[in-house]
């Protein structure tokens, strides 16, 4: 837990030396964003303007936007079970059977993950990096990357780190409410000689380990939901870029598999997370480009420009308002 507060306070810090610029003017566009009114809010059905034009001094996030994306984020994906459409909960239920259907495997999967790991050291290494990388690594690398967006003044490399980082921050919230809500027990709360069993205690009898101590629930896996949110950062506004997809969500996966080795998760606790992340992430991602085409609609709306005249042998300044 103290490593992901750790990363969470990077990512936080990192935003606030990121920006474009700091914001004077009143940005009243963006409180006009609700989602929930919008049939584009459906999976998969809203068109976003990728292209690096698209991203510019109108479509900047600025200090002051960028939290107030976030708000909007956090409150969408909170609130959201209130606002499902049919298609929604039907997309709920398959997901629903699908996640009942492997819980029947949770326990052989980590007893055979558990197995494997222990009669492996190279393999167990290999799965300790990758577990890393997920959490304090992540972070380093979406640093690294939004450093050389600032240096090299790159709009839309820029954007999409900002957006990465939002998506930590709503995958990391995400998470700790339902970890509080289903106190599931890990399967590393049991020690070496019991029989590792994945129960839901309800966020009113918290799991404890062989110490008898308190600790952070299982379901889902954070590093999964974080992971799978930021990846679908990356591979939404680089679909163009058939490549960056691949290696966005082959690290997501890896990283959400290495939890189930490392004997910290179940196999139910990973794909909730991954599931998680992805819907965060698209929703984050459609909801700046929405945003985006509010900015853009209004800078056409109305014009102004200045121009000179001759007549009657003199120079004459004027100023031209187009209304659109």
């Amino acid at each position: 837990m103290k490593s992901h507060v750790r990363s969470i306070v990077a990512v936080l810090s990192f935003t606030f030396i990121s920006f474009h610029g700091f914001s004077q003017q009143k940005d009243t566009l963006i409180h006009s964003l609700d989602s929930f009114n919008r049939k584009t809010d459906s999976i998969g059905s809203q068109i976003n303007n990728i292209a690096p034009q698209g991203y510019n001094e109108t479509t900047t996030i600025t200090f002051k936007n960028y939290f107030v994306l976030l708000g909007s984020d956090l409150r969408q994906e909170f609130t959201k079970p209130f606002h499902m459409t049919r298609k929604n909960w039907g997309q709920f239920g398959k997901f629903a059977a699908v996640a009942i259907a492997l819980g029947f495997a949770d326990e052989p999967i980590q007893k055979f993950a558990v197995k494997v790991t222990r009669n492996n050291p190279g393999f167990q290494k290999v799965s300790n990096f990758i577990s890393r990388f997920g959490g304090s690594y992540e972070t380093y690398g979406l640093i690294g990357l939004g450093a050389y967006a600032f240096i090299s003044k790159d709009e839309k490399i820029k954007v999409t780190v900002l957006l990465a980082s939002q998506a930590y921050i709503t995958g990391f919230a995400l998470e700790k409410v339902l970890k509080f809500l289903t106190g599931r027990t890990r399967p590393s709360f049991y020690a070496p000689n019991m029989e590792a069993e994945p129960k839901f205690l309800g966020p009113f009898s918290p799991p404890k380990n062989i110490n008898d101590k308190i600790v952070q629930a299982s379901f889902p896996s954070g590093h999964a939901t974080v992971a799978f949110a930021a990846a679908t950062i990356f591979a939404k506004e680089y679909k163009n870029k058939p490549i960056v997809p691949i290696i966005a969500y082959t690290s997501a996966t890896l990283i959400s598999l290495s939890r189930i080795t490392e004997n910290k998760h179940w196999a139910t606790d990973v794909l909730a997370g991954a599931v998680i992340g992805y819907l965060a992430g698209q929703n984050i991602v459609n909801n700046y480009h929405r945003y985006a085409k509010i900015k853009a609609s209004a800078k056409k709306q109305n014009t102004i420009s200045f121009n000179l005249e001759y007549a009657n042998g003199d120079l004459q300044p004027g100023l031209l308002y187009k209304f659109r």
